[in-house]
């Protein structure tokens, strides 16, 4: 789960945007709960000092200062009392009471101190330890003696220290929840985001049929998804129309310009050696020529594009495809004392339609001894991919090579080069090559090859057919001596 809830994801991030306010209100919450907590307390501690302190001087009133030391004296006896008492002289001695001495502490303006108990209660043996926290009030008698009251705050400070550890306690509880919350929530909608993207995807790699399914929920996704769908289908429709009607061209005019060719091969027969005439006749035929070759790269880029609906795919065995592209163009390599060196380094079986596969190579191959000057070389090697299962069919040459910034604009349909445009072309191969490469889901890369070009196509392994037969039987030799190089 964690490799999917990438941090960089946005789900991740909203989820922990959320789960930081959600926190931060919590943690202003508990602050306040607090906080009015310990006014509460500190409230009621001084309400109960000033109580106290009411009622001895009530008995002051009512009896003078022996009635006030008698009361003192009861009060300091009982057991396990949390009132702090002294009644001290004009001078500051201590006349009776569960404190050693007077604070030597200045009060505020309200007369109230704050002090650390000394060295405990008098009169008691279960005192607290020294340094014990309290508060309290003094009060002034006519007669010059000083009566302080106050309260040790240890039940106050422990039932804060209570309150405190509920609140930490009661921040983690709702910290895990909200953090397993916010990655389930993420977890859910990074899953359908996903969905999403692998749909794209497979649109994107050509599969126009594909659609982004929808849940029942009908929530923004959903609409999202049913927008997108939508979209997707005029998209499809439209391109299944240009593409009827690309192919209604192209096949409507092939027929005219057979016709045509057909007709100005007989006026070649009608003619006599030596008549211009011929001559511009033959010119003729070689445009018709190139007009039915660039019909037939558009025919043939419009199947591999619609490959993935309307074309099956079979098990192509890659050698006995390659060998013959290259018997092909072997007399032409000859001609132009071009080496064109053969290897087959591995057997290999892919998933797709030899005809376009022959093309492509055809393409590719015929790209390299037309560009590759006379005395050059040209390598056809067949071996393992730098992945594991997968297929490279590598052609170097060392020729005039593609500049690297132009090796993608190069794969575009009527794009060529201002030096090739001296040698006969339309400008269709390579967006051929590229167009059946995605058919059978395969990667183009163009690399300099210095000097010269090398193009890597790599096949992802062909998945199990259930056919019972075996690699080598699709494959046979791959060549009529069993030869794995040829040079």
């Amino acid at each position: 789960m964690l490799k999917r809830l990438h941090f960089r994801t946005v789900t991740i991030r909203v989820a922990l945007v959320y789960l930081g306010v959600f926190l931060l209100s919590a943690l202003i919450v508990s602050g306040v709960i607090y906080k009015v907590t310990e006014t509460f307390l500190d409230r009621q501690a001084e309400e109960t000092i000033v109580a106290e302190l009411d009622g001895l001087m009530s008995h002051y009133n009512r009896g003078g200062l022996p009635k006030l030391i008698q009361v003192l004296g009861d009060r300091t006896e009982t057991a396990h009392t949390t009132d702090l008492l002294l009644l001290a002289d004009p001078a500051g001695g201590r006349v009776i009471g569960n404190l050693p001495a007077m604070p030597a502490v200045t009060p505020d303006r309200r007369g109230w101190l704050s002090f650390r108990a000394g060295t405990g209660l008098a009169g008691q043996d279960d005192a607290p330890p020294d340094g014990l926290m309290a508060m309290g009030i003094v009060r002034r008698l006519p007669d010059g003696h000083k009566l302080l009251v106050g309260a040790d705050l240890g039940e106050w400070r422990r039932f804060r220290s209570q309150i405190v550890q509920s609140l930490f306690w009661s921040f983690t509880v709702i910290l895990a929840i909200s953090a397993v919350g916010g990655l389930l929530v993420s977890r859910h909608f990074t899953h359908r985001l996903e969905t999403i993207n692998r749909t794209t995807r497979k649109i994107i790699d050509g599969h126009l049929h594909a659609r982004i399914p929808r849940s029942t929920s009908e929530d923004e996704l959903d609409r999202l998804a049913a927008n997108v769908n939508d979209m997707l289908d005029q998209i499809e429709d439209l391109m299944t129309g240009l593409r009827h009607v690309s192919e209604g061209i192209a096949h409507d005019l092939r027929t005219p310009l057979n016709r045509l060719r057909g007709q100005l091969e007989m006026a070649v027969i009608e003619t006599r050696e030596g008549d211009p005439t011929r001559d511009m006749i033959q010119e003729a035929i070689a445009e018709a020529d190139r007009l039915l070759d660039m019909f037939s790269a558009l025919l043939s880029i419009a199947k591999a594009k619609a490959g993935y609906q309307q074309m099956p795919l079979v098990d192509v065995p890659l050698s006995p495809v390659l060998w013959r592209v290259v018997e092909l163009y072997e007399p032409v390599a000859e001609e132009r004392r071009i080496d064109l060196n053969v290897r087959v380094d591995v057997l290999a079986v892919i998933r797709g339609q030899e005809q376009l596969l022959a093309q492509a190579l055809a393409n590719l191959v015929d790209n390299a001894v037309k560009y590759t000057p006379e005395g050059g070389r040209i390598d056809v090697v067949v071996t393992v991919g730098k992945d594991a299962g997968w297929t490279e069919i590598i052609i170097a040459d060392n020729g005039i090579g593609i500049p690297v910034e132009d090796h993608e604009r190069v794969l575009g349909r009527f794009i060529r080069l201002d030096w090739s445009r001296s040698t006969p072309g339309n400008g269709l191969g390579l967006s051929l090559v590229d167009a059946v490469t995605q058919l059978h889901g395969a990667k183009l890369v163009m690399e300099d090859n210095q000097p010269g070009l090398r193009v890597r196509l790599c096949f992802p392994p062909a998945p199990a057919t259930g056919t019972g037969r075996s690699q080598q039987d699709l494959i046979g030799n791959g060549y009529p001596d069993g030869q794995q190089t040829k040079g």
